[in-house]
């Protein structure tokens, strides 16, 4: 993929641009078998490789220059605008709705926030976009004073922009490099945006994480039901489930109780929960679940380290998707000392942490591993394993 952004040296946020994909992926499998060779991985999968550009669901975009001549995209080191209103990894959703929101940052009148002098108003634009091609929109302001407008003038938004269906105002009123502030304000009717994968639909709030990348998304959390469908585990926890992606996968997602045709783990067999720290995420999977009828999966908002230390028992399978930090020393050590957990599948999007985490947790082999590629043409990747206690 060429970018001419990159090539004038005005974003260079993807590192490896320019570089041939298969040499992009087969340098990410490689570092991960090196990382990993220690542990003896039973089995390496292929790779799975994503498309080069349009990947990502997820658009956050730093707002510069005038009301009148808005950038979309980042800020120089001077902290001026550079306009990425084409940026060719975004979705073309994206790219669709940026000149869009650029018109209505004018009529609505929303000055860009100025870094330097510390005054104005709108610092960052969150647009993602679902797999159906509906967007939510959010729009991260200093101050509650646009607010007045942006209601004014959402009618003409949603008219040019009808694919638009959850917008929002997120505050964020320090002064700080962070993306968006605590506090959000929902203007459409509509407060959650489905995100369709597999069988399964998830409801995305508008202060949710959702993985980055719809389809190399999808088919991790396929893997995952794929590697525990033969385990039939009859209890399970995912730790850092977010919205609850692998939990509602590995509770048969859209496959009614007791009905197993589609592939899915049946519900009426294993107790899954749960657990993040995000109160918004587990409202969304809370939501998710209910409409998927699945009555022996729940979510909790909680600290995975400190619920799992607090457990009475534990279950036959955690599941953990953790930061970039792993899932730490404590955890690792409950993990190595729990002898009735039999299996961990661990989905890493640091394998240097993942090789840390797993030096902690010598008592467990992993059987297979697979690289998914998240993030083209940077040299971050996802990858998952499977883990069976000796």
């Amino acid at each position: 993929m060429d970018c001419g952004y990159f090539d004038a040296g005005r974003c260079t946020s993807c590192a490896l641009m320019g570089q041939p994909y298969p040499d992009q992926l087969a340098a990410k499998q490689a570092h991960a078998e090196q990382l990993l060779a220690p542990f003896g991985v039973g089995a390496w999968h292929p790779p799975v490789a994503s498309g080069e550009r349009d990947y990502r669901n997820k658009a956050k975009m730093v707002v510069g220059g005038t009301v009148d001549a808005p950038t979309i995209g980042i800020l120089d080191a001077d902290g001026h605008g550079v306009d990425l209103q084409a940026c060719g990894i975004c979705s073309p959703g994206h790219r669709a709705a940026f000149p869009v929101l650029a018109r209505f940052i004018t009529l609505a009148r929303i000055a860009p926030y100025d870094v330097a002098a510390r005054r104005g108003e709108l610092k960052h634009l969150i647009v993602t976009e679902s797999p159906d091609g509906e967007l939510m929109v959010r729009f991260v302001l200093r101050s509650t004073e646009p607010v007045a407008r942006i209601r004014k003038h959402l009618p003409a938004l949603l008219a040019e922009l009808p694919q638009a269906r959850v917008v929002t105002v997120n505050l964020l009123p320090e002064h700080k490099a962070v993306l968006e502030g605590e506090s959000e304000l929902v203007l459409t009717e509509q407060e959650t945006l489905p995100m369709r994968l597999n069988d399964v639909t998830m409801h995305l709030r508008p202060q949710s994480f959702f993985q980055t990348n719809t389809a190399i998304a999808a088919a991790l959390y396929a893997e995952a039901r794929d590697w525990i469908r033969g385990l039939a585990p009859d209890s399970a926890w995912d730790l850092y489930s977010g919205v609850g992606g692998f939990a509602l996968h590995l509770a048969g997602g859209g496959v009614e109780d007791g009905d197993t045709e589609n592939g899915g783990v049946e519900n009426g067999g294993v107790e899954i929960t749960g657990i993040e720290t995000s109160v918004e995420a587990v409202a969304s999977a809370e939501l998710s679940r209910t409409d998927a009828a699945l009555s022996r999966l729940r979510f909790a908002a909680g600290d995975a380290t400190e619920f799992a230390l607090a457990a009475a028992s534990a279950p036959d399978l955690v599941v953990v998707n953790p930061p970039r930090r792993g899932i730490g020393a404590e955890l690792a050590a409950w993990l190595e000392q729990r002898e009735d957990v039999s299996h961990v599948l661990y989905s890493s999007c640091n394998a240097a942490s993942l090789a840390k985490d797993l030096r902690a947790m010598p008592s467990y082999r992993p059987l297979r591993a697979r690289v998914f590629d998240m993030f083209p043409q940077t040299s971050h990747f996802e990858v998952m394993v499977l883990l069976e206690r000796r």
